[in-house]
């Protein structure tokens, strides 16, 4: 659905996005990551044909945004970090003046704007369609901004920071929502916030200095910190080192370290793939009539591998720095 290749922008003589691609496909929801001045919104603002490129291609929907872009506007909606809206009107006039020049027919105008304002909870529990527009809160407004790039059905959706200066219940409904664009649309969706995208997203690409650094599913991208699949387990029924030497002798286990937790042997267990060992593990424990505490797997959060990735590539952004300034 967005196909971006070679992406390059300038600023002057500021890199901002560097030789950039990746592949979006249709109906999924991606996050877009990256520290502040990676290079985020001049990306998404040459996707939705905001600025042009200085060199490489995107298209959306098999349109190309530098020769087709009026076509692609009408495929994409367009959600900026900040909203512009028109503060003396109300919303429900804003946004049959916003499906006007969308280009709705004036029949279908009324239907369209009662279609979004119930989808992004503007009519319920409370109607809110009559009120002004600068008597809203933030979220508020961005529900109203949300319903106004829904109002003719593009296939896809970018949001850039959706959920920036709401408050937590707010988070959690703009989360939902989400969640169910993603099932008619495609979703790209920029956000500092990692929790957030962790639980909306189904994959990520992260940029920093203006080059791509990683693109993935969640679970791949996980992997890649914690390395082999590991478990930790607390068990009690005989010495640490013999728990630890049966253990040990499974299929697949790699490596097994051990340490005491009152009477309790805490492990730490290493497999030689990605195999989940914990079936065989419990199994293991039940018949040698152990007692098992814990027994879970370890898994890297989304901020472990964010800031791992994007500290390496500021030290490398930094040396190559170093290096051009020497060689001047």
């Amino acid at each position: 659905m967005i196909d971006v290749k070679n992406l390059t922008k300038y600023y002057g003589r500021t890199l901002a996005v560097d030789d950039i691609s990746f592949h979006v496909s249709a109906g999924s929801v991606v996050g877009f990551l990256g520290p502040n001045g990676a290079g985020k919104s001049t990306t998404l603002r040459i996707i939705t044909c905001f600025i042009p490129a200085t060199r490489g291609g995107v298209s959306v929907d098999g349109l190309d945004v530098f020769k087709e872009s009026i076509k692609v506007r009408d495929r994409i909606g367009y959600m900026p970090e900040n909203v512009p809206l028109y503060p003396e009107m109300r919303v429900r006039e804003y946004l049959m003046f916003r499906s006007a020049l969308r280009g709705l027919p004036r029949q279908k105008r009324s239907a369209a704007v009662d279609r979004v304002c119930e989808q992004c909870w503007l009519s319920r529990p409370e109607d809110l369609t009559r009120r002004r527009l600068d008597q809203l809160s933030r979220g508020y407004r961005q529900r109203v901004g949300l319903a106004d790039i829904l109002l003719h059905q593009p296939p896809v959706l970018v949001l850039d920071e959706p959920t920036i200066g709401l408050d937590p219940a707010q988070v959690r409904e703009m989360r939902n929502l989400i969640r169910q664009l993603g099932q008619n649309h495609t979703v790209i969706l920029s956000s500092h916030i990692l929790a957030e995208v962790e639980q909306v997203c189904s994959e990520l690409v992260i940029i920093a200095g203006g080059r791509l650094v990683a693109h993935g599913g969640l679970a791949e991208l996980r992997q890649r910190v914690t390395g082999p699949s590991r478990l930790v387990a607390e068990v009690k029924g005989a010495e640490p080192a013999e728990i630890a030497k049966a253990v040990a002798a499974l299929p697949g286990v790699s490596d097994v370290k051990h340490s005491q937790v009152g009477n309790w042997t805490r492990l730490n267990v290493a497999s030689q793939d990605a195999e989940d060992q914990r079936s065989a593990l419990a199994a293991c424990i039940a018949q040698k009539g152990w007692q098992l505490r814990e027994l879970r797997r370890q898994v890297a959060s989304l901020e472990d591998y964010f800031i791992q990735i994007t500290y390496q590539q500021s030290m490398q952004r930094g040396m190559l720095q170093d290096k051009e300034a020497a060689d001047e």
